[in-house]
């Protein structure tokens, strides 16, 4: 029985840890769909007209590649452009979403 109940608590300990893995990998992405993704494009690369209307470059433009995450960050909390300071995220959200914005290509 003993052994039993050790398993159990095993395969509840990862499950646990699969399911917080899983939640703090998404939750960049999951603010960027909430937050950036209706300017910015699903995938880094905004609607054409979005683009030329506010300026908006593509991920895969050589000056957004060479933007450090600072700058990213610092583009979310302050703004930068047209694009107004992003509301009511953490900073914790700010650095998630800037890393997550990093990986789009």
């Amino acid at each position: 029985m003993t052994k039993a109940v050790r398993s159990t608590m095993v395969l509840a300990a990862l499950v646990a840890l699969v399911c917080t893995m899983s939640f703090a990998q998404s939750s960049g992405e999951a603010t960027y769909k909430t937050k950036c993704q209706s300017c910015h494009g699903a995938t880094g690369t905004p609607n054409p007209g979005i683009a030329k209307l506010l300026g908006i470059k593509p991920t895969s433009d050589p000056a957004m590649k060479a933007l450090t995450l600072d700058q990213i960050e610092a583009a979310v909390k302050n703004g930068k452009g047209k694009m107004k300071p992003i509301a009511g995220i953490t900073d914790a959200q700010v650095k998630d979403v800037s890393a997550y914005f990093k990986t789009l290509k």
